[in-house]
């Protein structure tokens, strides 16, 4: 019964992932035909096609690996004569296309979010509450301070503190509230600290917030705020790998993410159905919302890299040589690869090794 069960829960994790993806390519499709582009082929999946259709201009497929899809558009990445080509096109418009995969997995966050978020009874606030018995921050924070600033970084949602203290390393740090209506600013708040693998000490938690009460509007305004907060939390943990702050052993590839996807899944079944699926879309939209983060970072081969170009011939009035810039995609395109490989055979280990 577990075997059946796990292989239902990765066969489902898969289609999640692949659903996350076709709603990426859903964005530069929709907004190609919006401005009247020619779109060739929308795939749903890659390899053998299994099934097609044609409508209109496009070719609509099924293929057989469930690991991706694409949106194949006129002209984006050859020379065309067609008056519906991605190049003949004003800049802005294609500059639209090229962000709009992106923006809609961050959409698809939002909308997870709303999702998970209207199942909950109430909201976490950044207000303090009540401090536990064992308490030391209470020495310098006090009841109802809205944390602000903690370490650096700016609060504004729960997930912005949770993330904040999570990857403190002292145990004392730089805190700024409101309070009374006044920010404060608290150098050196004490809090106690477990140890965390070999030399990292982590915050312990030492008081409650205060509830926010849920209706329509908090609800889509924490779900909003949730959102712009996992992206921010994606954007600073690429930081910290870029200057050595985080450990790429802690990135996955496609099979990671996979897995991750089951597990979450599993241990909900322990609790109830409904208990799975909500740990299934948390874990969806983060992915999703990882996924539209990274592909607008402006490095080669991704939708940023691309946009970079485009504001150049914006700001040129002429496009970069196509010669020099199919170059510099190709390069960026294997060094991603190269990349997914990597993750992948980090996951690989790991599931070996039953981490």
């Amino acid at each position: 019964m577990d075997v059946l069960t796990n292989g239902l829960l990765t066969i489902f994790s898969v289609l999640f992932f692949l659903f996350v993806i076709v709603i990426h390519e859903c964005g530069h499709f929709f907004t190609a035909k919006l401005f009247k582009i020619r779109v060739n082929e929308f795939a749903i999946g890659m390899g053998f096609k299994l099934l097609s259709f044609k409508r209109g201009e496009t070719l609509y497929s099924l293929r057989l690996f469930p690991v991706g899809g694409y949106c194949a558009i006129e002209g984006e990445d050859s020379d065309s004569d067609d008056e519906g080509s991605f190049k003949k096109k004003s800049v802005w418009a294609r500059m639209v296309v090229i962000v709009s995969g992106a923006l809609s997995n961050i959409l698809l966050g939002f909308v997870l979010t709303f999702i998970i978020f209207v199942q909950r009874p109430y909201f976490a606030s950044t207000t303090i509450d009540r401090f536990s018995a064992d308490a030391v921050s209470s020495q310098q924070l006090h009841a109802n301070d809205r944390i602000k600033n903690f370490n650096g970084y700016e609060i504004h949602s729960e997930r912005d503190l949770n993330f904040a203290m999570a990857v403190s390393e002292k145990p004392e740090v730089d805190v700024a509230v409101i309070r009374d209506g006044k920010e404060v600013k608290l150098q050196k708040v004490k809090f106690n600290s477990e140890k965390v693998g070999e030399n990292k000490q982590q915050i312990i938690v030492d008081f409650s917030v205060k509830k926010i009460e849920k209706n329509f509007l908090t609800a889509t305004t924490e779900s909003f705020k949730e959102t712009v907060s996992t992206v921010r939390v994606v954007w600073s943990s690429l930081v910290g790998l870029i200057t050595g702050r985080f450990s790429f052993r802690e990135m996955s590839g496609p099979i990671g993410i996979v897995s991750g996807v089951s597990k979450a899944a599993s241990a909900g079944l322990k609790v109830s159905i409904g208990k799975a699926l909500t740990n299934v879309t948390l874990t969806m939209m983060m992915i999703s919302v990882n996924l539209g983060v990274v592909n607008l970072l402006p490095l080669p081969a991704l939708d940023g890299g691309r946009f970079v170009f485009l504001l150049l011939e914006a700001i040129r009035r002429k496009p970069v040589s196509e010669k020099y810039e199919g170059i510099i995609h190709i390069i960026g395109f294997l060094f991603l690869l190269a990349i997914i490989i990597l993750f992948s055979f980090g996951d690989i280990l790991r599931l070996i090794n039953g981490e």
